[in-house]
């Protein structure tokens, strides 16, 4: 009776289709930031710029990518919060 494919459950979930770069990549990290450490958001991204350059994006600035799944008509990006923070002052 699952739906999901993959087993991974996502805590939150971010419809971004129609929202140009950079301002999707904006949006997941504010998103991202009010979630706690380890939670998993689902991002929903256009073909094309969004889907190339938000993962990367992403990575860059240290979360986890766990699975981009191709729907067609869009894509869903998993994206894992990190669970340790920089502990400097």
């Amino acid at each position: 009776m699952s739906h999901s494919t993959a087993g991974l459950q996502p805590d939150a979930q971010l419809d971004l289709r129609g929202t140009p770069c950079p301002l999707n990549f904006v949006r997941t990290k504010l998103r991202l930031e009010k979630m706690p450490p380890n939670a998993l958001l689902e991002v929903w991204l256009d073909p094309g710029e969004p889907i190339e350059q938000v993962p990367d994006s992403l990575r860059m600035e240290g979360y986890g990518i766990e699975q981009i799944d191709d729907r067609s008509e869009f894509f869903a990006l998993l994206v894992r919060r990190p669970v340790t923070e920089t502990e400097e002052c």
